[in-house]
């Protein structure tokens, strides 16, 4: 059977990388992201927000956790992937969480000095790095 899994997301940090390294020494980086989503409900519009855990690996992870923070825009390039586990008290847990392949990212937008509201907003450059590991 033949299958496909891609997964393409762009929204918002909720949260810090967390990065820690496995035993055998590869980068791991996890962080929330937060895709909004807006539509119309008859004459109401309506906001809804997904929030997608993402594991990255390797130098892309390392990069994760030296250049994002909450709040920052980022674009995901990656698989879906579902995790099993047992906890120390013996319950099994599971969950969805997408892999990140490819982290662009976004512009970090901040206004000028001074200026209050509506003011032109600089931007910096963005980063994007390629996963050189997979998990």
């Amino acid at each position: 059977m033949v299958g496909f899994n891609k997964v393409i997301l762009i929204g918002n940090l909720t949260r810090n990388p967390e990065l820690r390294y496995t035993p055998s020494g590869t980068p791991v980086a996890n962080f929330g992201l937060a895709v909004n989503r807006r539509f119309r409900q008859g004459d109401d519009q309506k906001d809804e927000v997904c929030y997608v855990n993402i594991v990255t690996f390797g130098k892309q992870a390392e990069n994760c956790g030296q250049y994002l923070s909450k709040g920052d825009g980022a674009i995901i390039d990656g698989r879906l992937h579902y995790r099993q586990w047992e906890t120390e008290e013996g319950q099994r847990r599971s969950k969805h969480e997408v892999v990140a392949q490819s982290v662009t990212f976004l512009p970090k937008r901040q206004s000028h000095s001074g200026e209050s509201g509506g003011g032109e907003e600089e931007y910096q450059h963005d980063h994007s790095y390629d996963s050189e590991e997979h998990a």
